[in-house]
Formats: C-alpha cells, sequence, structure tokens
C-alpha cells in the first residue's frame, strides 16, 4: 500500500480562542466550551466530523463520558436527528480506547489498547478504509501532532479566552501547513472549522 493510498487521520476538538481545551480550573472547567457545544454550527460540525469515518479512537476517560451519555441519545426518539446519527455512529463503529488503566469496556466493537499512541495509528492507517477520528480526546491527539501523524482538524473555535487550562496546540511540534477545506460562523460567534494537512 502506497501512502497515498493510506487512511485519513483525524482529529476532532472544541477549543477557546486561546487555544485551550478546558479552563484554569481544570479539566471539569468547560464554562467556555458547553454554551457553544449544541449549537446550530456545533451540531451541523458534529454531523460532518464522522460522515467518512470507520475507527473512532478515544482516551478511557472520555470514551465512559462519551459512551455513557452518547448510548441514550441513540435511543431518544425527541433527540436532534443529527446528534442521534452521531451517537449512532459511535456506538456501532470501531472503536480503540487508549487506558493504561483498564483491558476492556462494557460497550461493543471495542477494542482497548496499551500502547504508544503513534505505534497504534500507523498500524491502523495502514490497515481497512475509511477516516480514524480521533474523537475529542486532546491527550491523543498532541501525541499525533508531535509525531505528525494528523491529517484534518475538526475544530470548533469558542469566542472566549480562559488565561488558563491545557493547549492543544504546544511548542516543539513539527512545523506543518493547512488548508481551510470547510467553515461556518455560528450565532454566538463560535466558528467550525476543517482544515486538512498540505504534504
Amino acid at each position: 500500500m502506497s501512502t497515498t493510498d493510506q487512511r485519513i487521520v483525524a482529529a476532532n476538538i472544541v477549543l477557546t480562542l486561546d487555544g485551550r481545551y478546558h479552563g484554569a480550573g481544570g479539566p471539569g472547567d468547560m464554562a467556555a466550551i458547553v454554551p457553544y457545544a449544541s449549537t446550530e454550527t456545533a451540531r451541523n460540525h458534529l454531523g460532518t466530523i464522522h460522515e467518512n469515518a470507520t475507527t473512532g479512537v478515544l482516551g478511557r476517560a472520555n470514551a465512559e463520558g462519551f459512551l455513557g451519555y452518547w448510548s441514550a441519545v441513540a435511543v431518544d426518539d425527541n433527540a436532534d436527528p443529527r446528534d442521534r446519527a452521531y451517537a449512532k455512529w459511535l456506538l456501532d463503529t470501531e472503536k480503540v480506547i487508549f487506558s493504561t488503566t483498564v483491558t476492556e469496556m462494557p460497550w461493543e466493537h471495542v477494542r482497548v489498547v496499551n500502547a504508544p499512541a503513534a505505534e497504534v495509528i500507523t498500524e491502523l492507517k495502514s490497515v481497512g478504509t475509511g477516516e480514524i477520528l480521533v474523537n475529542t480526546s486532546p491527550t491523543i491527539t498532541k501525541a499525533l501532532l508531535a509525531a505528525d501523524l494528523i491529517d484534518r482538524l475538526y475544530l470548533l473555535i469558542t469566542p472566549e479566552i480562559t488565561g488558563g487550562g491545557e493547549q492543544l496546540f504546544v511548542d516543539g511540534l513539527p512545523a506543518s501547513h493547512w488548508q481551510l477545506t470547510s467553515h461556518q460562523v455560528g450565532e454566538l460567534g463560535e466558528l467550525a472549522v476543517v482544515y486538512d494537512r498540505k504534504h
């Protein structure tokens, strides 16, 4: 398989204007994120991120939160159809979950791994078809950015500056060039963008 035939690795995350995925209060401080997560723009963006993905990649903590929450949405007849479509995709698709503390999880289509993200993703790229989506898992995304393995970024940018909290883009990453392939501005000032890597 040639390099051009390999699967695309995409990452999805919500960031503040100052590039943070949570506030100064720590991982539970989502005040600058949550108000924008269910807007029309965010929901439309959510529909975009999984349409070509055949493998979902998550960290253990995110998997527990996501799968717990979205399992209920998948069977909720009153849920927004875009949310239900994402929920069903998340439950039905192959999932690779990174964990150093557990070896199995109570959902279907799950493989739990305890190995460096770059090694696992490089292996996934060489087999199968469809996009590999790293789903709101910043630790994995950071490791893959450092290893120069991300091909597409699905970003929802919120119009807030937290002044503290973890940042996605840190010093020392390999230099890279990106092309804006999609963007939508929301009523609250949120910006949904898709960037594709220019090789």
